[in-house]
């Protein structure tokens, strides 16, 4: 395999971690500075151009994209994308993953569990905003800090208020989140390497510090997850869009909250608390996937006219509800179900003999028509009305 790992950073302990793995499998390897390409788009074929001459052919790309360049390295990493080159995490996920307003709205629609969370722009609405998250101490965390800058614990309404005044006022995006008071300066790391959790650490604060991240100072230790735990972690970063990314959990009374998934993991800190080879399972599934890749089915299954991806939900009263996929009528609607979600499992290519529940979702493949008929009129919702007490007329009335 011919890999390129796009980093800023050749002398990092990641970067060198990972060049180094590729190396000692047999593959070939370079590490290319993501801010020396050049995106060609004036010939018929879109092409890449790295120090002025035209990129070699590679096999796969690993990006190590920093914050600060999001934009145009996730420019580069989609170009490779166009060019058919394997990439463990796409353009796309590196996005969704740099937003932490976005990554909140992407995994609470897919109901993973977080802190409460709201974002606000209004000075008016601050108040109300940390009433809604549980009231104060809060969390303020910046749309895009990194290693725990730009996340400030608040003791007070006042103080929170002061600080989300303040940093609005320099033009900065902020969420507000319920502090997790029985998860105090700890966290999980898990590393998530395709399907499956290759490691896992503990993460401490030092002293009174509530950020536990290893630039902070903080200590870390090897921690085996408990299956919730690590079907969380996967699900997250597989949501994410994400092939190889950090998780970040607390550990609440309940259960494990995600806090952010980290599409450019750090590998110095885990590999020294678990003594894993986390380098190498990354290298390994990148191999693995340029012999087998996957590919979005958003994108092949739609090119078809009049198909396409949709989901389907099974409401109670659907006559579906109680029947086997096989007996659903959907087959011979011309309607093939990709995947069955329920409640937080999800159930890949189900056999016809799975018995349909209420409140299942149904991932389909097929006739953009006949889906479209099965999906019931959208009822508007419902505005929640505060009722004040009543009060006694007065003459001024």
């Amino acid at each position: 395999m011919k890999l390129a790992i796009l980093s800023r950073a050749p002398r990092s302990y990641s970067t060198r971690r990972l060049r180094s793995a590729a190396l000692d499998r047999g593959h070939q390897v370079k590490v290319l500075n993501t801010l020396r390409f050049a995106i060609d788009l004036s010939d018929v074929e879109p092409d890449l151009q790295y120090r002025g001459k035209q990129l070699t052919d590679y096999d796969a790309v690993l990006p190590r994209v920093g914050s600060s360049i999001t934009y145009f390295g996730t420019a580069v990493v989609r170009q490779f994308e166009q060019m058919d080159v394997y990439t463990p995490n796409t353009a796309y996920g590196i996005t969704n993953s740099r937003d932490k307003l976005r990554a909140t709205q992407i995994l609470s629609r897919h109901h993973i569990g977080m802190p409460a969370t709201t974002f606000v722009r209004d000075r008016a609405d601050v108040i109300p905003a940390i009433e809604r998250v549980g009231g104060a101490p809060v969390v303020i965390k910046l749309l895009e800090g990194t290693q725990g800058i730009g996340v400030i614990l608040a003791p007070d309404f006042k103080v929170a208020e002061a600080i989300i005044e303040t940093l609005q006022s320099t033009r900065h995006q902020v969420l507000v989140q319920r502090f997790v008071k029985e998860s105090k300066g700890r966290d999980i790391r898990a590393l998530v390497v395709g399907d499956r959790v290759v490691a896992a650490m503990r993460r401490t604060a030092k002293g009174d510090e509530f950020r536990s991240n290893v630039h902070r100072g903080g200590t870390v230790e090897a921690v085996t997850l408990d299956p919730e735990a690590e079907r969380v972690a996967v699900r997250s970063s597989q949501i994410m869009g994400l092939r190889v990314a950090g998780v970040d959990m607390l550990e609440s009374d309940d259960g494990p909250l995600v806090m952010e998934v980290n599409s450019s993991p750090g590998l110095e800190g885990i590999e020294a608390a678990t003594k894993l080879d986390v380098a190498g399972a990354i290298i390994d599934y990148i191999d693995n996937q340029v012999a087998f890749p996957q590919i979005d089915i958003r994108e092949r299954l739609s090119i078809s006219t009049g198909y396409g991806v949709a989901e389907i939900v099974v409401h109670g009263d659907a006559e579906m509800v109680g029947k086997q996929l096989g007996d659903s009528g959907l087959r011979e609607r011309d309607i093939s179900v990709l995947t069955l979600h329920r409640g937080t499992s999800v159930i890949p290519n189900p056999y016809s003999s799975h018995v349909l529940e209420a409140e299942d979702r149904l991932l389909c493949f097929g006739n953009l028509e006949e889906m479209r008929g099965m999906i019931p009129t959208r009822s508007r919702r419902r505005k929640r009305v505060k009722r004040l007490p009543k009060t006694p007329l007065t003459d001024d009335d």
